[in-house]
């Protein structure tokens, strides 16, 4: 008899997803808010998205334990919308793969002494591998790499927050005294930080069960949030508002900000656990993101699971964005904003879209679409949390996040330079 995989190996691959992106885009991203309008942000956001991603469990609890979202949302919103849904699933994907990928490379020339082409395809062929094997792979590797990240952190970021100093933690000396109005441009990269989303129909069939899925969801999000609150925390009570100038001015760029902090570390050994901490979270990520985009290529070409099978999809997979990595390198902030714009369509909108749809055909009693997948709708066993003006809510936050990103890309929100 199979053992039923843990929660929190669960979790760990949703904060897994989720922790790259936010690790190294959050600190830059949310360098004008500061500290208490960043934390107000990426909380709202955690909120926001966990209940969005347990909106998918509700509605895709009708379907086929393997079904992504290119078979429901087809069914329950047509083509149409299923095929710009696609295209933005596919295209957060790629971009947040891209940006690892690059990411790793900056990184890892220095550790190994080759050039940072190389080391992102010996990156990419290395740990692509675990998303190649199995879920079950994924979630050993995520165990591991969260723990490797929690020892790293203990080592490294304790080293920081022993020296956190308040007056730069809280910006007493700044002449700056508005944090709220950058907070708006922030939203695009803290929704992308709670990403996980692309993960919902692996979770589902990983566990066959939405309840134990639905906690899986809480607690990565939840691992995620405690994550990210000690590593803002540690680097803006270190690193004054005012250095962050040139961080920005180079995108954000995971090697620059590395650079900027271990100016202001004093310790080497700080300074490796730093870096150290920084290649767990890019892989970690990596590895949670790869898993997501490939079961929903799977589900979209219908590739078999297979050795065969999985070939193709990891081919799909992982070698555009490999080959968009060694052709154009460019910002870590500046490519998670985009796709924080795009993630909005799949992790707010249509969830709350789909979760309408089955709901108003359940209070009529008759079948989500007219697909034979469906059935006729039953009274649901997994319910997300909240009514009309939950669904409402969830749209709202999405759209705007959207628009956010928009105004500051055409430079209608305040913009901080450092």
């Amino acid at each position: 008899m199979n053992k039923s995989p843990s929660i929190l190996g669960g979790s760990c691959i949703i904060a897994s997803v989720c922790v790259g992106a936010g690790m190294l885009g959050l600190p830059s991203a949310g360098a004008g808010a500061w500290t208490l309008w960043s934390v107000f942000a990426i909380t709202l956001t955690m909120l926001v998205m966990t209940i969005s991603g347990w909106m998918l469990l509700e509605a895709f609890q009708r379907y086929d334990l393997k079904v992504s979202f290119n078979t429901v949302t087809k069914d329950i919103l047509g083509d149409r919308v299923n095929l710009f849904n696609n295209l933005m699933v596919y295209f957060v994907g790629g971009i947040l793969l891209y940006a690892y990928i690059t990411s790793s490379g900056l990184i890892l020339k220095d550790m190994l002494g080759i050039s940072s082409q190389l080391a992102s395809i010996l990156f990419v062929l290395v740990f692509s591998a675990f998303v190649w094997h199995s879920t079950r792979a994924v979630d050993r590797i995520s165990v591991l790499l969260i723990m490797f990240m929690v020892l790293s952190f203990v080592f490294g970021v304790s080293g920081l927050a022993l020296k956190v100093d308040l007056t730069v933690l809280f910006d007493s000396v700044g002449a700056e005294t508005q944090y709220a109005p950058y907070a708006m441009a922030m939203l695009p990269v803290a929704l992308t930080s709670f990403g996980y989303h692309h993960s919902v129909s692996s979770m589902r069939a990983y566990y066959g069960d939405e309840r134990k899925a639905k906690n899986a969801i809480l607690g990565g999000t939840l691992i995620a949030l405690g994550l990210y609150f000690l590593w803002l925390f540690s680097i803006f009570g270190n690193l004054p508002r005012s250095e962050f100038g040139p961080v920005i001015e180079q995108g954000g760029n995971v090697d620059v900000l590395l650079s900027a902090l271990g100016s202001v570390i004093e310790s080497d050994n700080v300074s490796r656990a730093i870096n150290t901490f920084s290649m767990a979270a890019i892989l970690s990520s990596f590895i949670g993101v790869g898993l997501g985009v490939f079961d929903f290529l799977a589900d979209f070409f219908n590739f078999e699971d297979t050795r065969m099978g999985r070939v193709k999809t990891w081919g799909v997979t992982f070698l555009p964005p490999l080959v968009m990595s060694l052709l154009f390198p460019f910002g870590f902030v500046v490519a998670i904003g985009y796709a924080g714009a795009a993630a909005t369509v799949w992790t707010c909108i249509v969830p709350a879209l789909l979760v309408k749809k089955c709901r108003e055909a359940e209070a009529c009693g008759v079948a989500v679409g007219e697909m034979p997948v469906t059935g006729v709708a039953v009274p649901s066993g997994f319910r997300a949390p909240g009514g009309q003006g939950m669904i409402a809510l969830v749209m709202g936050f999405g759209i705007i996040t959207a628009l956010f990103h928009f105004l500051s890309m055409f430079g209608w929100l305040p913009a901080f330079r450092g």
